[in-house]
């Protein structure tokens, strides 16, 4: 039988509203990399750790993450770059996880794991060196949520400014911020949807072919009748203080 669709990564370069370009610039703001100790918490398949590394050969790099799918992709990807000498991926809780303290640590779209931003920042701060470098991704309100977006999103996001300001609070000094651009956004839940999609077109009458369909068309109705345009996704470069 035809494998089912796992999740809908298929077609994503990274798990987030992130185009190349910017993804290049945000590596940028984490220097100096080199020799570097960079971890991933949350890592996905790692693709933002292993452009640092390729962009800094002389740094280490180590990612974490539970989605076992998600860390086979990222080590086949390795060994296809030639990094496996400087990128090593753990199937693992990123809230136990242990490591030595890093020079720059990444969390994009990680912070549910530690059940909230103010948490996350929190655990972020005690996994770096005094003076290191925090890459934070994180959701926040572009526009008023509407009570269909709060309901497919959820509570606990504020807005951009707010979000800069629990940064702050909690021992960190901003030292760049950019956010994703509603065609990023557009991208990244096209292409999330897609993997699924021509799976379908593939397979219309595989005995799951229902159940897939209704995955993709309720998340491409929560993404255009409840958030799109309204959740924004910032990504914040943060010293350690």
């Amino acid at each position: 039988m035809t494998d089912v669709p796992q999740n809908g990564h298929t077609y994503l370069d990274f798990n987030s509203p992130l185009s190349d370009s910017k993804a290049y610039d945000l590596i940028t703001t984490l220097q100096p990399l080199a020799g570097a100790t960079v971890v991933d918490y949350g890592c996905g398949w790692a693709e933002l750790l292993l452009r640092a590394v390729e962009h800094e050969p002389t740094a280490r790099g180590l990612g974490v993450d539970s989605d076992d799918h998600a860390i086979t992709r990222g080590r086949r990807n390795i060994e296809a770059r030639g990094l496996a000498s400087h990128v090593r991926l753990d199937l693992a809780d990123v809230t136990t996880w242990e490591t030595e303290p890093a020079d720059v640590a990444i969390s994009i779209g990680a912070s549910h794991a530690w059940g909230g931003t103010k948490d996350a920042l929190e655990a972020m701060r005690a996994r770096l060196r005094p003076g290191g470098t925090l890459l934070l991704g994180d959701a926040f309100w572009e526009q008023p949520p509407s009570p269909r977006s709060v309901e497919v999103v959820g509570e606990g996001f504020g807005t951009l400014a707010e979000l800069v300001d629990l940064a702050m609070s909690c021992g960190y000094r901003l030292l760049s911020l950019t956010t994703a651009t509603l065609d990023e956004w557009d991208s990244f839940e096209s292409r999330w949807c897609a993997g699924r999609e021509r799976w379908l077109l593939e397979h219309p009458d595989h005995p799951r072919a229902g159940e897939v369909r209704a995955i993709v068309d309720d998340h491409r109705e929560g993404w255009l009748k409840g958030y799109r345009g309204r959740l924004g996704f910032a990504y914040l470069t943060l010293a350690r203080r």
